[in-house]
């Protein structure tokens, strides 16, 4: 007879929505507040060497906006109206003191609102660490490899800085390793959803994957491995939905209602690019040689596709959705973009020629963290989901 996991699906998810609307991040502040001399080092969306921030002996905390929860006050005051929501409502969570305990903050060159945000940030909070992380744009590991290397390295030194300790290559090697298992749990996540998506709704599986932004990653290794294990065991009803990849939710993260919205539509997600920093490679990150070389290879070259990661082959652009669309028997692809992201905005249509080359239905809409009004979307969501099942020779 099979033992009965310790915890069931339903509790697992109650933790996930607890730390999830939490935005003093008391949990973070507990960790850091248990044993002297920790850190918190906050990263913004898309992606980071949270291993480096792990191997320094600190807390890599992801910080995603304030999403539907935030009233947004002050942080309209440093930004214009017409840029995406999360860099104003990053400054509202900075200014009204919900970050005071983090000592640092990474924030990744994904576009130039989070380039800028980065000087801001050093303005605004001089006492603070501070790290734009320049990433590579060519994929050749003599020049785009060796300068991510040298990235990777600075920023070593960066977190010394606020540790006054050296982080050895063994200790960023042992980090790589516990992440290894994260990256791991999670593809058996997504592929059981894929499998099974009536068991592993997205908005469960959404949730599990922001728990695993704000508590240590040996913890979320644990709750991950709770949740496959209940999930296994239960059967949850089959519906006739149609199978959807979502794309355009890789840097300002949708409203968790969006999701609830699209799957009560009448889809299944079988796919997204929801938080890509969890699951940034596509395989192991290699632990024999120099650990940051390692990282920077992974980087360059088992690595996700998304918009706003160059694309040096033109005939490829694009096929990474008619892939995910093939391998996870999807019916159509919902582009999801965040208002005024001009990564996701100019690349949408490239994106777009190419599934309609190979005849695959696709619809589109724009979102913010903060968007309140999910009957349009659900609409929208719906009708396309009943064309599918109507019209698509799928």
């Amino acid at each position: 007879m099979l033992d009965r996991p310790h915890h069931t699906t339903a509790d697992i998810i109650a933790r996930c929505e607890a730390l999830f609307s939490d935005l003093s991040f008391t949990a973070a502040r507990e960790w850091k507040a248990a044993a002297p001399g920790r850190i918190v080092v906050g990263f913004l969306p898309y992606y980071a060497p949270r291993e480096l921030v792990h191997a320094a002996g600190g807390l890599p905390l992801g910080i995603f906006g304030g999403g539907d929860q935030l009233e947004v006050i002050h942080g309209d005051a440093y930004y214009q109206s017409y840029i995406c929501r999360i860099p104003r409502s990053t400054i509202e969570l900075g200014v009204s003191g919900r970050l005071d305990f983090v000592d640092g903050m990474m924030f990744p060159s994904i576009c130039d609102v989070i380039r800028n945000l980065s000087g801001m940030w050093k303005l605004m909070f001089p006492s603070k660490g501070a790290r734009y992380i320049d990433l590579p744009h060519n994929f050749d590991d003599d020049l785009g490899g060796e300068f991510y290397v040298s990235e990777l390295r600075e920023t070593c030194e960066w977190l010394s800085s606020l540790t006054g300790k050296p982080i050895t290559s063994d200790a960023i090697r042992a980090s790589i390793a516990v992440f290894n298992d994260n990256r791991r749990l999670i593809r058996a996540l997504y592929q059981l959803r894929a499998d099974e998506p009536w068991n592993v709704p997205s908005s469960e599986l959404y949730l599990l994957l922001r728990a695993g932004m704000v508590i240590p990653v040996e913890e979320h290794n644990q709750m991950l491995a709770d949740y496959l294990a209940a999930v296994r065991l239960q059967q949850r009803p089959i519906k006739d939905n149609s199978r959807v990849v979502i794309c355009g939710m890789f840097c300002e993260q949708p409203p968790l209602n969006l999701i609830k919205s699209i799957e009560l539509s009448g889809c299944y997600i079988v796919d997204d690019d929801f938080i890509l920093v969890t699951r940034w490679e596509n395989s192991d990150v290699a632990l024999d040689g120099d650990p940051l070389s390692n990282l920077a290879s992974a980087y360059l070259h088992d690595s996700k596709s998304t918009p706003p990661k160059y694309e040096p082959d033109e005939a490829k652009k694009g096929l990474y959705l008619v892939d995910s669309v093939r391998k996870n028997r999807a019916e159509g692809v919902i582009f999801a973009m965040t208002s005024f992201c001009d990564p996701g905005l100019l690349e949408r249509p490239m994106l777009q020629a190419v599934l309609k080359s190979h005849g695959i239905p696709q619809i589109a809409f724009k979102y913010a963290e903060n968007s309140g009004q999910m009957q349009p979307i659900r609409e929208q969501a719906g009708t396309f989901a009943d064309s599918i099942k109507l019209w698509s020779g799928a």
